[in-house]
């Protein structure tokens, strides 16, 4: 019985898809991760060369990255459903070629959101080939930027290393984003939240979309980190780049229910990928329990390894019903701070725990570079602090329960 052999919810089309993308998984990310974590140098992955940008071309060959387009003809529930099979099938394959994949129309939508014909045409209009960043943290400024519903995000004090004046019909934008923004090297377009009405602290934002080809954005070496290797990030720096008002996409009105909602789907889609990197884990110590004989007999076979197996299998489980549960509603409904932030909570704690135990599954073996597993580890332990670390996220919540129930 496979790992979703009791979800009733797919349509013969659905699985359908999710066999397209697994194999896509299997066949492409796969091999091509294997080869890109093991590159000593983060510049090596990203280079002209890399086996990388055919990962992200036939990403695109198959139509993966128009799925949560406006224009692909899709109900928001579909669009939901179909994300979250290609959000698990994907991580499964790698979840940082995953990641990566996903910001191929990051931009688009906020493009659109300008108005700006001939922006939408250099940078978002499909067969521009563009990759999106969500340019957020700081130097001096991390899960702390993120956190609107905390007493300290309008404290005037805590100055932001990047703000934008107002310079007319224009804004100059100065300072720098930190080395963790995901695709940051690589990327086209950036989503850029910076600090507008300083007098406000973090609260004072605003979401700018800015072309990173402009004068005066630098961008140095990416970040050489312990997971996700395949997965680029690196910091964004800006000297006296002039962007017109008309790119200001998140007022400083609206800037906080904008990064609500930005934090929604971001933890609710970072649960769908890691049930995938879950699953992995779970998969690949399944079949290694029943290959490895330890006292005459498989090891799957000893009852401390059966019931580290069922326990991983339970966590496997209750992380895609909640991922999923979460990304449907999201999709229908005012997205759910507290719920999506559980969600993202939840699972990617679930998928540490169980690559974790998938090690202890492959006993000294799960330490070597020779097996799958220490690399999900890696890769798994990113998570808990990506996107918002999750002790953050967790008080956050708390703090929506306590004013808007359940």
């Amino acid at each position: 019985m496979g790992a979703d052999a009791v979800n009733v919810d797919l349509s013969q089309q659905d699985r359908e898809v999710r066999a397209t993308v697994h194999s896509f998984a299997e066949e492409v990310m796969r091999p091509a991760a294997k080869v890109l974590d093991r590159l000593p140098d983060p510049a090596e992955v990203i280079a002209s060369g890399s086996i990388l940008w055919e990962v992200v071309d036939d990403y695109r060959k198959l139509g993966l990255d128009q799925i949560s387009s406006s224009d692909s003809g899709l109900s928001p529930d579909e669009q939901a459903r179909y994300g979250c099979i290609v959000s698990e099938e994907t991580a499964w394959g790698d979840v940082g070629l995953a990641i990566t994949c996903g910001m191929t129309n990051f931009h688009q939508p906020w493009i659109q959101m300008t108005g700006d014909d001939e922006l939408w045409e250099r940078y978002g209009a499909p067969g521009t080939n563009g990759i999106g960043c969500w340019a957020v943290t700081e130097p001096d400024h991390g899960s702390d930027s993120i956190t609107f519903t905390e007493r300290h995000f309008s404290d005037p004090s805590l100055g932001a290393n990047c703000i934008a004046t107002r310079d007319g019909d224009d804004y100059v934008i100065r300072g720098q984003k930190a080395a963790w923004v995901s695709c940051g090297s690589i990327a086209t377009v950036a989503l850029l939240f910076c600090s507008v009405e300083t007098e406000s602290g973090l609260a004072g934002g605003g979401g700018f979309v800015v072309p990173l080809d402009l004068p005066g954005i630098h961008r140095p070496q990416p970040l050489d980190k312990l997971g996700q290797r395949t997965l680029n990030q690196g910091e964004i720096f800006f000297e006296e780049v002039r962007v017109p008002a008309r790119w200001l996409v998140l007022g400083p009105e609206i800037f906080q229910l904008g990064l609500e909602t930005m934090l929604c789907h971001g933890n609710a889609g970072i649960a769908q990928l890691f049930v995938g990197v879950a699953r992995a884990a779970y998969e690949h110590a399944l079949t290694y329990a029943h290959e490895r004989i330890q006292g005459g007999v498989p090891i799957a076979e000893h009852q401390s390894v059966k019931a580290r197996l069922f326990e991983m299998f339970m966590k496997v489980e209750a992380a895609r019903a909640l991922a999923g549960k979460v990304a449907v509603y999201n999709a229908s409904n005012p997205p759910s701070f507290q719920h999506s932030a559980a969600a993202k909570v939840f699972t990617t704690n679930t998928a540490f725990e169980v690559a974790s135990a998938a090690c202890q599954i492959f006993g000294g073996n799960g330490m070597s570079r020779e097996y799958p597993v220490e690399k999900l580890l890696r890769d798994a332990r990113a998570s808990l602090i990506e996107d918002g670390c999750n002790e953050v996220l967790g008080i956050m919540a708390a703090s929506r329960l306590s004013t808007n129930g359940s």
